[in-house]
């Protein structure tokens, strides 16, 4: 599970659709389908139309993985920070009800601003 007082996960970036799709296969629901997805070194974040997956891949070999699932319907209030001229990395914070605040860092090259379109339009419903 995400840990909530230390809920950073640092770098992204945008990785193909199919290779998130392969990530989180055997946890989509019927009807849930993978919107955009994107990896650090080893860890890896996956938006759906009905959540946000994180995983936090553990153990020497990687096998190991520990998936978290926030669904949109949980938030509350979320915050876009676009990059700057020498913060070149942008940031996605999210508050869940009963949960805490996650932050989510991508690199300069990831539409920081299509996530939050994204995340407003499974939120605001």
């Amino acid at each position: 599970m995400v840990d909530f007082k230390n809920s950073s996960y640092l770098k992204l970036r945008q990785i193909k659709l199919s290779e998130g799709e392969e990530l989180v296969r055997q946890l989509l629901i019927e009807g849930e389908s993978v919107l955009s997805a994107y990896k650090s070194v080893r860890d890896f974040v996956v938006f759906t139309n009905k959540r946000v997956i994180s995983a936090n891949v553990q153990g020497v070999t990687g096998k190991k993985r520990d998936f978290t699932s926030m669904p949109y319907s949980r938030i509350t209030v979320f915050s876009v920070e676009t990059s700057g001229v020498f913060d070149i990395d942008s940031e996605l914070e999210l508050w869940f009800s009963g949960l805490g605040k996650v932050i989510f860092e991508f690199t300069g090259h990831s539409d920081i601003v299509e996530i939050g379109r994204m995340i407003a339009t499974y939120t605001l419903r």
